[in-house]
C-alpha cells in the first residue's frame, strides 16, 4: 500500500525564480547563500538523495552517485506566501494575489473587529516584524488589555496577545472572528494568533502560535485522496492552511524537533495515503528573524533526524521534499523572497540519480504525489502541475 510523506521545509528556497525581480527579490538565494556562509554544513542525508545535483544550486557539491530523484520548482501563482506555496503544490492555481495592507488595515475594519469581538480596542495596526512590536506594545497591551494588530509584506492578520490576559483559546476564538470579518475585498490569506509570554525583562513569543487560513475551493489534491479513500495526515500548520479541507487527522508541532518526530511516529498510523509535513522554524523563528547562523543548524537538525526516517521506509513508501518560498536570511528586510524551492524524491520506488529539471509549477510535486498514490481514476489531472512519476517510478521505468 503506497504512502508518501510529504516534508515542506518551510521557506528553504533556492533562488533563480524567473521572475524574482518582479517581487522586488532579484538575487535572493535561502539555501545557496546559507551555503556561502556555512560551506561545511552537515547534511549528509540532503546530499545524498541528490540536493547538491539540483540544476542551478549553488555552493553545495553534488554527490557522485546520488540515491533519489532531484530538481526544482518555479511558482506560476501570483504570491511568495505560505498559503499560496502550498495551495499551489496541492493543485490550487492562485492567479490574483491576496489582499495586503502595507499601511494598516482600514478603520472599519478595525471598528467592526473591536464591536465583534468585545476588545477595548486595538494597538499599532501597521507592518511590523511580530519578536520587535511585543517589545514595543507587550506593556500597554498588558495595562489597556487591547490586542496587538500588526502585518507584513504577506497576506496577513495577525493578532499578538500575552497569555495571561488573552489565554490561547481567548486568542484563537478572537480569530475565528475575525476570520468571519475579513471577506471579499479584504479576504486575507490568513489570519494569525500570535500569544506571547512575558520572560525577564521583555516578551518571547510561544508555541502556541495558529493559523487561520481562507478555505480552498474546488478540486485539489487533498481531496481527492480523501475521496479515495485514502488518508492525509496533517502535520504542524498544514491543518490551518488547508482550513481543515481536505484533511483525515491533524497534530500540531511546537518546532521542526517535534514536527520530525509526529512525522515517524505517523508511519504507525497512516496505512494508506499521505503524511504531510510542514516545518516552520526554518520560516518564523530564523528566515524572517535574519538568524543564519540558526538557520543553518537547523538545516543540520532536521538533516539527523531525516536519516531515521529514510530507514523506516517501507517498499511502497516515497519520500518528497520541498518548500514553499524562499526568505533569504542573507536578504535585506524580514520578508519572504520570491524563488525556485527543491523538488527531492527518495524511497524504494524511485529511480536513483534522475534530474527532473526545472518545473514551471510547485504543483508537479502535488501532480505526482497523485500518481505514487495511485489516485488516478478517474485519471482526470490536477489543476494545475505536471505528473513526473513515469520519469522516476522504477516500475515505470522497468
Amino acid at each position: 500500500m503506497s504512502r508518501v510523506i510529504w516534508i515542506v521545509l518551510d521557506s528553504v528556497g533556492m533562488g533563480n525564480a524567473p521572475d524574482a525581480d518582479k517581487f522586488g527579490d532579484a538575487g535572493a538565494n535561502t539555501i545557496g547563500h546559507i551555503m556561502e556562509r556555512y560551506p561545511d554544513l552537515c547534511i549528509p542525508n540532503l546530499r545524498r538523495i541528490g540536493y547538491g545535483n539540483i540544476d542551478g544550486m549553488e555552493g553545495m557539491a553534488p554527490a557522485k552517485h546520488p540515491e533519489g530523484a532531484f530538481g526544482r520548482l518555479a511558482e506560476a501563482s501570483a504570491g511568495k506566501d505560505t498559503t499560496i506555496g502550498h495551495w499551489e503544490m496541492a493543485g490550487i492555481h492562485t492567479a490574483k494575489p491576496f489582499p495586503v495592507y502595507p499601511d494598516g488595515f482600514p478603520q472599519d475594519v478595525i471598528d467592526e473587529f473591536v464591536r465583534r469581538t468585545g476588545v477595548p480596542g486595538v494597538l499599532y495596526n501597521g507592518v511590523a516584524s511580530g519578536t520587535v512590536i511585543i517589545q514595543q506594545y507587550g506593556e500597554e497591551h498588558i495595562r489597556t488589555k487591547k490586542p496587538i494588530v500588526y502585518t507584513s509584506a504577506d497576506s496577513v492578520f495577525q493578532i499578538a496577545c500575552e497569555e495571561d490576559i488573552y489565554p490561547p483559546e481567548k486568542l484563537y476564538e478572537i480569530c475565528r472572528i475575525a476570520r468571519e470579518i475579513l471577506t471579499g475585498e479584504h479576504n486575507v490569506a490568513r489570519v494569525i494568533a500570535r500569544p506571547f509570554i512575558r520572560q525577564g525583562d521583555g516578551f518571547v513569543r510561544t508555541p502556541n502560535r495558529r493559523d487561520f487560513s481562507c478555505k480552498p475551493k474546488g478540486d485539489f489534491l487533498l481531496k481527492r485522496i480523501i475521496d479515495a479513500g485514502q488518508t492525509v495526515y496533517a502535520v504542524g500548520k498544514i491543518e490551518d492552511i488547508f482550513a481543515g479541507v481536505g484533511i483525515s487527522e491533524a497534530v500540531h508541532t511546537k518546532d521542526n524537533g517535534d514536527g520530525m518526530l509526529k512525522t515517524m511516529e505517523a508511519l504507525g498510523k497512516v496505512e494508506k495515503g499521505l503524511i504531510f509535513t510542514n516545518l516552520v522554524e526554518f520560516d518564523s523563528s530564523w528566515g524572517h528573524r535574519r538568524d543564519v547562523e540558526n538557520y543553518a543548524r537547523g538545516l543540520e537538525a532536521f538533516d539527523l533526524q531525516l536519516g531515521p526516517l529514510m530507514d523506516a521506509l517501507g517498499p511502497e513508501d516515497t519520500i518528497v521534499i520541498t518548500a514553499d518560498h524562499g526568505c533569504d536570511p542573507t536578504y535585506s528586510g524580514t520578508d519572504h523572497t520570491r524563488e525556485c524551492v527543491p523538488f527531492l524524491l527518495y524511497g524504494p520506488q524511485v529511480r536513483p540519480g534522475v534530474n527532473l529539471g526545472t518545473g514551471t509549477s510547485f504543483g508537479d510535486s502535488g501532480e505526482t504525489v497523485r500518481h505514487i498514490l495511485g489516485i488516478t481514476s478517474p485519471d482526470k489531472p490536477l489543476p494545475i502541475g505536471r505528473n513526473r512519476w513515469p520519469e522516476i517510478s522504477i516500475a515505470a521505468r522497468g
